[in-house]
């Protein structure tokens, strides 16, 4: 029997969880760390029903559900003062709230954490706990990291902070002093396959291979979408290796300058995953990611060295620390094709 109903993988960090309700021992601060997708926010709201009851109701929060996507979208095009008169927050169920990501950089707010500092004072409607989850933690800028820290100095007994990071090591020391730590990972394949299978996905392979392991990317993919920004990715690669003139990268360069909608990161992941496949078959490996380009992708593995391919990766990671500030995409992978073909 698994510890908590409906989540997959990971379940020694769901298991302790679990024992920490069962014990009522339950610290104060939690945070859970990891890879972006693998069930971070999904095992903080099945600890919390667990906790508080009324499941129905706290999975309503849920980011990746459409009506809520839809909100936060709809928030992008707000002027940023408009969205600091009005805090995100999302609390169907009224001991359970969840701070997410704000505007088109995806940040959180000083606001938002000024409100849950205004709600933490609140005594529970019902049992002894209020659980609040602070979803993406490593996105709070300074000013809410400062203000978060001091709420977890003297937090009310009835309050249970869980929050989530992808990269724990962007929160404050501070912070990370006074949390509970659980490192959760990528799912392995058999686990990614019972997911998938109560998912009631019956030939979706391909799924599954691109989401390398983590059910919320596998969830939210468009493949469709990710086919036409993988072609962009390629012709970046193709440009990038001196396989083609520079000229053939500018149309799909103009093309993404000009969306509103489509965000660097979700270039980014397409980067690393054909990365991998052009290291794998410069070392003679088959292709993990990608097998359907792998005459494409061996092209440009015969044509670099394992330091392109190190010096690609690690701009990839600077760009990922660049795309949660006002940088322009398409200026942004100019630079990155640019440097590269040198």
């Amino acid at each position: 029997m698994t510890p908590f109903p409906d989540f997959h993988g990971n379940q020694a960090v769901a298991a302790s969880l679990r024992r920490m309700i069962e014990r009522d021992r339950i610290p104060q601060t939690i945070l859970l760390a990891g890879p972006e997708g693998v069930g971070k926010a999904t095992l903080a709201r099945r600890f919390a029903a667990t906790l508080l009851g009324g499941e129905a109701k706290i999975e309503q929060d849920d980011m990746s559900l459409p009506e809520n996507l839809e909100r936060i979208g709809e928030r992008d095009k707000l002027p940023s003062d408009k969205r600091a008169e009005d805090p995100l927050v999302f609390a169907t169920h009224p001991d359970f709230l969840t701070f997410p990501p704000d505007g088109p950089l995806r940040q959180l707010s000083i606001q938002q954490m000024r409100l849950l500092k205004e709600r933490a004072q609140f005594t529970p409607s019902r049992g002894k706990y209020r659980v609040f989850l602070i979803d993406h933690l490593d996105r709070a800028n300074e000013q809410a990291a400062n203000s978060l820290l001091k709420i977890t100095e003297e937090p009310p007994d009835h309050l249970i902070i869980v929050s989530t990071a992808e990269n724990f090591y962007d929160l404050l020391p501070t912070i990370r002093s006074r949390s509970l730590i659980f490192h959760l990972s990528t799912l392995p394949v058999e686990d990614m396959q019972a997911f998938a299978a109560s998912r009631q996905w019956s030939h979706d392979d391909r799924r599954l291979r691109l989401a390398c392991g983590s059910p919320g990317v596998a969830v939210a993919m468009d493949l469709e979408e990710w086919d036409k920004r993988r072609q962009r990715m390629l012709a970046l690669l193709d440009v990038s290796s001196g396989q083609a003139k520079f000229s053939a990268w500018v149309k799909h360069s103009e093309s993404i300058s000009a969306s509103k909608n489509e965000k660097l990161d979700y270039y980014i992941r397409i980067l690393y995953s054909l990365l991998e496949d052009v290291l794998l078959l410069r070392e003679g490996c088959p292709p993990a990611r990608n097998p359907d380009l792998q005459a494409q992708l061996a092209r440009i593995a015969g044509a670099v060295s394992f330091d392109w391919i190190r010096r690609f990766t690690a701009r990839l990671d600077d760009l990922v620390e660049f795309s949660r500030r006002n940088i322009q995409k398409g200026i942004a992978l100019d630079a990155l094709a640019i440097e590269l073909r040198r």
